[in-house]
């Protein structure tokens, strides 16, 4: 279990706060519209209502005792860099802050941001490798080249095994898993044989793995 401070009750911190205590994570918020503080009361039973600008306020929190501070502000990034800069001055051991362009990224990682999301540009990348590529059922983005897909079964491969397509040196891809009515089955022996009912979970260069799925 960590504890984790979110700054900021919007969609975003809601929506984070309800995912990490459904993990088992202790969540404590810090809220300056009373409204919305009230309204997200369901969902996090420890909220601090203040201005997460004012260092004497976060100062009475003690962010040094939060693994992980959040701050989920992403209309404002002013407000964001403040409390990014006061968080690392006051000794907080991990943040993590939204941007919504790339130069807000570099700003926050030169001024004391560990890790930096693009929520909505997160989201909407996703969707449209989801949905507008062809035979790709999801996608996991590791870095700028490197990606984990959930793919069709090629046409060409279906009914031959893994060591007669020879996926690892012909397509430079890594099979992690197999995926069947809805059931996920790891650690593929070399002598699986490709079904067309069911998807891979694959993983490897973008440009490679989009080139095996057109």
């Amino acid at each position: 279990m960590k504890s984790i401070l979110v700054i900021g009750l919007g969609r975003f911190g809601r929506h984070m706060s309800q995912k990490l205590i459904e993990e088992g994570n202790e969540v404590f918020a810090i809220e300056r519209d009373e409204e919305i503080a009230d309204s997200s009361i369901d969902i996090v039973s420890n909220i601090q209502i203040g201005d997460a600008r004012n260092e004497m306020f976060i100062k009475s929190i003690g962010v040094r005792n939060f693994d992980i501070c959040v701050i989920a502000i992403g209309d404002n990034f002013q407000t964001t860099l403040e409390i990014t800069v006061l968080l690392k001055d006051l000794g907080a051991n991990f943040i993590i802050a939204r941007a919504s362009r790339d130069v807000h990224k570099k700003l926050l990682l030169r001024n004391g941001a560990d890790y930096v999301v693009y929520a909505e540009r997160d989201i909407a990348e996703k969707l449209a490798v989801k949905f507008g590529a062809k035979n790709i059922f999801d996608y996991i983005e590791l870095n700028e080249e490197y990606g984990i897909y959930e793919i069709a079964v090629p046409n060409s491969w279906r009914g031959k095994s893994i060591i007669e397509k020879s996926i690892r040196n012909k397509y430079n891809i890594s099979i992690l898993a197999t995926k069947k009515n809805g059931k996920l089955h790891p650690m593929i022996d070399p002598n699986h044989v490709f079904s067309s009912d069911e998807s891979l979970m694959v993983m490897g260069r973008h440009s490679d793995i989009k080139q095996l799925t057109k």
